[in-house]
C-alpha cells in the first residue's frame, strides 16, 4: 500500500507541453501510460511521496482508457492520488470511491460584486466577523437549516434547486453552477440511514480543514473580453466558498468502500492496493454507488447554495443595500470530488465514460454541448482557490484539455506538507499575526486550523496556474487576492 513517507524511483520521462510520462512497460500490470502535468519546477516535488506510484496503480484498473493523469496539484492521497483524473468505459470499466475520495463534490463557488476594493477595505473590520457568524463553520458544526428526513430526500434529490425554491437564493444561480447543481441520476434511497443522519444538520455549513470563506479582489486581468463577460473587473470585490458534502459524504465514501472490498472480490479484480476497491460501472454496487455519490453532490451543491445566500444577507446588512444593488451575482460553482457518466471523443469515435475527477476541476471549451447557454460562447470558467493568504485564480477551460484530460484541469495548489508537518512548521509563529501584516483579516474557530492551512504546507499556486495554462488546459482570466477569510 502506498505510504505518504515513502520516495519515488520510478520512471518520469519529459513527454513534452508540460506532461511527463511513466511508461506503461514499468510495470507489466498497467493497461495505459501514467502522465502528469507538471512544470520543470513542480516536478522536482514529485518524488517525496508516492503519489505517483498511485498513478501507476490507477493505470492498472479494468477498462481505463488513455492514460492514469494527474494535474500539477497532485500529491498523496486515499487510493487515487490528489489531483488525479482518470476515465474508464462505461462497458468494461469500473468505479472506485477512492477515485472520488470522502469530500464529495467538495468544490468552489464564485460571487462577483459591484463593490470596489476601497469599499470593503474600509468595513473589512465589521464584515468578517459579521460572515464568521452568519455561516457556520467549524468540525461538527451544525447549520441554521433543520431538515425533516423528507426534506433531506428532497435536497438529495434536487441539489442546489432545492435551496432556490426554498428562497435560498436566485434562479439564475442554477445557470451558473456545474450542472445546474443537481445530478439527475441521483437516488436518495441508496443513501444509508447512517448518512442521513449526519446530513440532518449540517446543510449550509462551511466544515473545517481546507474549507474557507473568502472576500477577495480582482488583481490582475488577463483576459479583458472574457474577465468582462464573467463580470470582473480590476479592484473589484469577489468571494469565495469553498467546501463540501459534509458528514453526509463522508459517510456515503464510507459505506461504499466496505461494499467494494467485497465487490472487487466478487468481480475477481486484481487490486493493486485496497484503497482502490471497486466494482465495475454496471454492477449493481456500481450502479448503487453513483446514485449515492450524486445525491451526496447533490447535498453539497445545496449546501454551497444556501452559504452564498447567507453570504448575499450579510453584505445586505453591512453595506445597507441589496444583494442586486450590490452586484452579488454567483459567477460559477465548480466540482471538485466527482465520478460523472460523460460522453468523450476517443480514437475517432464517442464513447461513453466514468470520468473520476479527484481533486481536479472540469475545463469544459466554449461550444461544449453540456455548458448551458450563459457560458457556451465563452468556455466554462474554471476556479482554482489557493492557498490561505495566496491568490486565487479564475480559467476557462481550453480545447486541449478536451483532447487530453476528458476536459479537466487542475482544482488548487496542493499540498506538500502533512497537516501535522504544517503544524510543527507553524511553532512558535502567529499565522493571524503575519496574514494581518499583509493585510488580510482572519477569523476561524480553531488556531490548529490555521497552522494545518499554513501557505507553506501547499505548492506555489501562481506555478500550477501557469503550468495548465501553458499546458493549455485552461487559460487564466483573472488573478484573486484575498482580503479576508474566514475558516472552520
Amino acid at each position: 500500500m502506498p505510504e505518504p513517507g515513502k520516495s519515488w524511483t520510478g520512471p518520469l520521462e519529459e513527454f513534452g507541453g508540460e506532461r511527463w510520462r511513466i511508461p506503461k512497460d514499468f510495470d507489466p500490470r498497467m493497461r495505459v501510460d501514467g502522465i502528469v502535468y507538471a512544470s520543470e519546477r513542480l516536478r522536482a516535488s514529485l518524488a517525496h511521496d508516492q503519489a505517483l506510484q498511485q498513478v501507476v496503480n490507477v493505470a492498472q484498473l479494468p477498462g481505463i482508457v488513455g492514460a492514469s493523469l494527474a494535474m500539477p496539484d497532485i500529491h498523496w492521497g486515499y487510493g487515487f492520488p490528489i489531483g488525479g483524473v482518470a476515465a474508464f468505459d462505461e462497458e468494461t470499466g469500473i468505479v472506485s470511491p477512492g477515485g472520488v475520495g470522502y469530500d464529495i463534490n467538495c468544490g468552489v463557488r464564485l460571487l462577483r460584486s459591484n463593490l470596489e476594493r476601497s469599499e470593503v477595505q474600509g468595513r473589512i473590520a465589521q464584515l468578517v466577523p459579521a460572515l464568521y457568524r452568519n455561516v457556520p463553520a467549524g468540525v461538527g458544526s451544525e447549520g441554521k437549516v433543520k431538515l425533516t428526513a423528507h426534506e433531506l430526500d428532497r435536497v438529495l434529490n434536487q441539489g442546489a434547486a432545492w435551496a432556490v425554491k426554498r428562497g435560498f437564493g436566485w434562479a439564475e444561480d442554477l445557470d451558473r453552477t456545474e450542472d445546474r447543481g443537481c445530478l439527475d441520476s441521483a437516488d436518495a434511497a441508496a443513501v444509508s440511514a447512517r448518512a442521513h443522519e449526519r446530513g440532518l444538520a449540517q446543510q449550509g455549513t462551511l466544515g473545517s480543514g481546507n474549507h474557507f470563506l473568502e472576500i477577495q479582489a480582482v488583481e490582475e486581468i488577463y483576459e479583458p473580453g472574457l474577465a468582462e463577460a464573467f463580470g470582473l473587473a480590476r479592484d473589484r470585490v469577489t468571494v469565495m466558498i469553498h467546501c463540501g458534502s459534509r458528514g453526509l459524504g463522508y459517510q456515503v465514501c464510507d459505506d461504499f468502500l466496505a461494499v467494494f472490498r467485497r465487490a472487487a472480490a466478487h468481480y475477481r479484480i486484481d487490486l493493486p492496493d485496497p484503497q482502490l476497491a471497486c466494482a465495475p460501472v454496471r454492477s449493481p454496487e456500481g450502479r448503487a454507488y453513483l446514485a449515492a455519490m450524486a445525491a451526496a453532490a447533490n447535498y453539497a451543491w445545496a449546501n454551497r447554495q444556501v452559504i452564498m445566500h447567507w453570504v448575499r444577507e450579510t453584505f445586505e446588512k453591512v453595506f445597507g443595500a441589496s444583494a442586486e444593488r450590490l452586484g452579488l451575482r454567483l459567477l460559477y460553482d465548480v466540482a471538485h470530488n466527482i465520478a460523472k457518466l460523460e460522453d468523450h471523443s476517443l480514437r475517432g469515435g464517442m464513447r461513453r465514460l466514468c470520468v473520476h475527477r479527484k481533486g481536479a476541476t472540469r475545463a469544459f471549451p466554449a461550444g461544449h454541448p453540456a455548458l448551458g447557454e450563459v457560458y457556451r460562447a465563452t468556455g466554462q470558467p474554471v476556479l482554482i482557490p489557493g492557498s490561505m493568504g495566496t491568490a486565487s485564480y479564475v480559467c476557462v477551460g481550453g480545447e486541449r484539455a478536451l483532447r487530453e484530460t476528458f476536459g479537466s484541469t487542475a482544482h488548487g495548489a496542493g499540498r506538500v506538507l502533512s497537516r501535522q508537518a504544517a503544524i510543527r512548521r507553524m511553532h512558535g509563529r502567529s499565522l493571524t499575526r503575519e496574514l494581518n501584516e499583509q493585510g488580510v483579516a482572519v477569523q476561524a474557530r480553531e488556531l490548529r486550523t490555521l497552522a494545518e492551512e499554513a501557505p507553506e504546507a501547499y505548492k506555489d499556486i501562481d506555478e500550477v496556474v501557469a503550468t495548465v495554462h501553458r499546458a493549455g488546459l485552461s487559460a487564466k482570466v483573472a488573478r484573486l487576492v484575498p482580503l479576508g477569510v474566514i475558516k472552520g
